[in-house]
């Protein structure tokens, strides 16, 4: 009777270890690699990404999240040698926000080969070797602050563009976006300059800026500039100069800064993406894959225009402060 007693709580047992195995299912190791790692924008995919993690836990799937960017935002070099390591680790995939379009097609490519899946979020890859891609659309984002300049200057002045760095897809994509959208709907607005580049940080897009507004600071009424770093720059700049507020200013992504300045008159309105849910639909796609389930090639998170005309609707704050 003991033998037939235990027999059966031998067969409980392992009924109740494959049911517990059905319930949690699968296990993922996943490398998110963001461009940089100090701008609020990585801050807010990096929570994104946890975010999915943990809605996927609740769902039986373990994914373990690795964050791990380059020191610098402009160091090619050092984020391929990341997405190399990953690899080499052999992960099960990889999310990644590339810097370079053309530096980081090789490892992705090795990654694929490796048979690691790439989804690729925020700024594209020139290659077709990614699942996914989940990105704002940047052009569109370009054309909303070409809009909103033109509007505020009645469809009649002389405006600069800073750009960001060469070489980067989704800061391209805007810069491409507020150029032509210019051109074409506001016939009355001279781009005085649209050839100068911000570089990766705070600091190189301050210089930048103080250049440009020594040699047309006294002509121009508008100012664009195509991500965060470029348009902290570009702020300081301006009031270090005396002329912020004087002239209309336009940015993209959001900090705590920025709506400051736009509440103290000197931003005049910035373009804010969701890296929040870049980051947590990058992770949920990659999950989808690999169990199996079918993915969209593109997915776009959105764009919207905030100005200190509706800064403080829910929609906007939500977008502002991603992070609570």
């Amino acid at each position: 009777m003991k033998r037939i007693l235990s027999a059966a709580v031998i067969a409980i047992l392992f009924l109740a270890c494959s049911k517990q195995e059905q319930k949690t299912g699968k296990s993922f190791t996943i490398a998110v690699i963001p461009q940089g790692s100090t701008h609020e924008f990585w801050k807010s995919i990096h929570a994104g990404a946890m975010k999915a993690s943990q809605d996927e836990a609740k769902a039986g799937v373990n994914v373990n999240i690795i964050w791990k960017g380059p020191m610098r935002e402009d160091d090619r070099e050092q984020q391929v040698q990341v997405v190399e390591g990953f690899v080499t680790q052999h992960v099960d995939g990889i999310v990644l926000a590339p810097f370079d379009k053309n530096a980081l097609v090789r490892p992705v490519e090795e990654a694929k080969r490796a048979g690691i899946p790439t989804v690729v979020i925020d700024s594209a890859l020139e290659s077709h070797d990614p699942i996914s891609f989940v990105a704002s659309n940047n052009y569109h984002g370009g054309e909303l602050a070409a809009d909103e300049m033109g509007r505020l200057l009645g469809g009649k002045g002389k405006v600069l563009a800073l750009r960001y760095q060469e070489g980067v897809f989704s800061t391209e994509q805007r810069e491409k976006g507020f150029i032509e959208r210019m051109k074409a709907a506001y016939p009355g607005i001279v781009l005085v300059s649209s050839n100068q580049f911000a570089g990766a940080t705070r600091d190189t897009a301050k210089t930048a800026a103080e250049n440009l507004l020594n040699r047309f600071g006294n002509d121009i009424d508008g100012m664009f500039t195509p991500n965060e770093s470029s348009t902290a720059g570009a702020l300081l700049a301006l009031e270090d100069a005396g002329k912020a507020g004087r002239i209309r200013f336009i940015g993209f992504d959001t900090s705590d800064v920025f709506v400051k300045a736009m509440r103290d008159g000197k931003l005049h309105g910035i373009v804010v993406q969701n890296p929040f849910r870049m980051g947590e639909l990058g992770v949920k796609t990659l999950v989808d894959h690999l169990l199996g389930r079918k993915i969209e090639t593109r997915v776009d998170t959105g764009v919207t225009l905030i100005t200190p005309a509706n800064i403080d609707t829910p929609e906007a704050k939500k977008l502002l402060h991603p992070l609570g």
